[in-house]
């Protein structure tokens, strides 16, 4: 019995992540979810949060409302954990971009710069063959 609950306890224990003052935001938006991670400046997560996590189902998961209340909830601990300052990194085309970022720089956080890593192909996959009638 001892034994079963010294084994949850190392399994509850949180690992501590080194926090800067300085990390990155990773927004990815897609049509049916939106998801945002904060990373210290080596890349490893200091919070994360989606609009799933918050509460939100089916359609509404992609609306600028969910988020922004994913990004608070996401910004909290990170400010907590020391943060101050980020660089934002946006993917995807989903509704939320602009409301998630402007829910971080309203939580605590600075943002230095906003990139677009939105994936485009450059010349995209080989056509299938012509049909032959």
């Amino acid at each position: 019995m001892a034994k079963a609950q010294a084994s949850a306890k190392t399994v509850a224990k949180k690992r501590i992540v080194k926090v800067d003052v300085y990390g990155d935001v990773h927004i990815s938006a897609t049509f049916n979810n939106i998801i945002i991670s904060i990373t210290n400046k080596s890349g490893q997560v200091i919070s994360w949060s989606s609009a799933g996590k918050m509460g939100f189902r089916g359609s509404k998961k992609n609306t600028p409302y969910a988020a922004q209340t994913a990004s608070q909830d996401c910004a909290k601990v990170a400010t907590d954990a020391g943060m101050k300052k980020a660089d934002v990194f946006v993917k995807g085309p989903g509704s939320g971009r602009e409301g998630a970022i402007r829910a971080l720089s309203n939580s605590g956080i600075e943002i230095v710069s906003i990139k677009d890593v939105t994936p485009l192909p450059h010349n995209g996959c080989r056509p299938p063959k012509k049909r032959r009638v």
